[in-house]
């Protein structure tokens, strides 16, 4: 892991909406922007200081909920550091001390699937409306390179208490608690997940992914290895070419190097390399796939329209590419989410025919 050259006011201009989005309030996040200068130092107006200095406040006033999400932000973009580290650790504690109010039964438990060989162990959180697995299909759902499973939270919660599922939300390779790279052996961790959610549910199953999970969420579903499947926002073939990668703003060529477990800023060739494993172009050439729904911004800075509309005519595929909003539709989320939660619902009627 390394640090970067990054402007600590891009990132807020990058992720102000975001962060508001999820659920901190807009005067929290002004006045963090106010005190942060840098990206990476571990001191008074450094970025993972000062905003896990609020996220204290929280935490000591009792509200474990907005501490677990003020540390997320301490912890963002990538594990760099002790700091970072540490306040993903505080993130995890505030959370599970905030799930005893959650509005659905909440479990973290860690599974152990199978890579390269062997086996490594994935932390993962179950959501579900009573606790009854069994009798449900099981929704595997992750966010994106610097978005994780602890972020996305309200989503999970949307997904489970609507949708009709019992959600299992992690981290993918490269990312948070996962800690392997992001690499052409992630899609067996992938697997490895599907696999266990078939065991855990009614046998039904379907994959959520969001930005770079999305790109994981397009292999699960044109590879058939779940029932149904969401790509919002999710880098899948043009997204990796060099053109792309080099016009990426915000770091993100760097975040993405983290994931990767670079231990220095990658060039550009080792990044479109690396990353060409992942590239779905060659399932893509195939016309077999799950039930799939996938969803844009039209003014997406990181993914390629392309990238969304390359899944039109596909048989039992539903594409969207949504006008005036940006990477992962996040400022329409009000319209995207109750749209995924209704085609998802939909997929897993009594009259909907599932792959074993």
């Amino acid at each position: 892991m390394y640090t970067y050259d990054v402007d600590a006011a891009d990132m807020f201009t990058d992720r102000t909406h975001q962060f508001e989005k999820f659920g901190i309030p807009l005067e929290d996040i002004e006045r963090v922007r106010e005190a942060v200068t840098d990206m990476w130092t571990d001191a008074p107006g450094g970025w993972t200081y000062e905003w896990s200095k609020l996220a204290n406040e929280y935490a000591y006033r009792g509200d474990h909920h907005m501490a677990s999400l003020l540390y997320g932000c301490a912890k963002f973009p990538c594990l760099t550091d002790q700091a970072r580290m540490q306040a993903l650790r505080n993130q995890l504690e505030q959370f599970q001390l905030a799930a005893k109010n959650f509005p659905v039964a909440f479990e973290r438990r860690i599974i152990t699937v199978p890579y390269r060989g062997g086996t490594v162990e994935v932390p993962v959180h179950l959501y579900s409306t009573d606790g009854d697995y069994a009798a449900r299909p099981v929704l595997i759902a992750s966010g994106g390179v610097d978005t994780w499973k602890m972020d996305i939270h309200p989503w999970w919660v949307g997904f489970t208490m609507n949708a009709g599922v019992s959600t299992l939300a992690f981290d993918h390779p490269g990312t948070g608690e996962t800690a392997i790279p992001l690499d052409r052996h992630a899609d067996e961790v992938i697997r490895g997940i599907a696999d266990y959610a078939r065991t855990l549910g009614d046998g039904g199953v379907a994959h959520f992914g969001a930005s770079f999970g999305g790109n994981f969420a397009a292999m699960s579903g044109l590879t058939g290895i779940v029932d149904a499947a969401i790509n919002l926002g999710g880098p899948v073939v043009k997204s990796f070419e060099p053109d792309n990668l080099k016009r990426l703003p915000y770091g993100m060529h760097d975040i993405v190097g983290n994931a990767m477990h670079w231990d220095h800023s990658p060039s550009l060739g080792e990044t479109s390399a690396g990353l060409g494993d992942l590239n779905r172009s060659d399932l893509l050439a195939g016309q077999t796939n799950s039930a799939m729904l996938v969803v844009n911004g039209a003014d997406d800075y990181f993914i390629p329209q392309s990238d969304t509309l390359i899944f039109q005519g596909r048989p039992n595929t539903e594409v969207h590419l949504i006008e005036g909003t940006g990477h992962v539709a996040m400022s329409k989320a009000p319209e995207v989410v109750p749209l995924m939660i209704g085609w998802l619902r939909k997929q897993f009627t009594d009259d909907y025919a599932r792959s074993s």
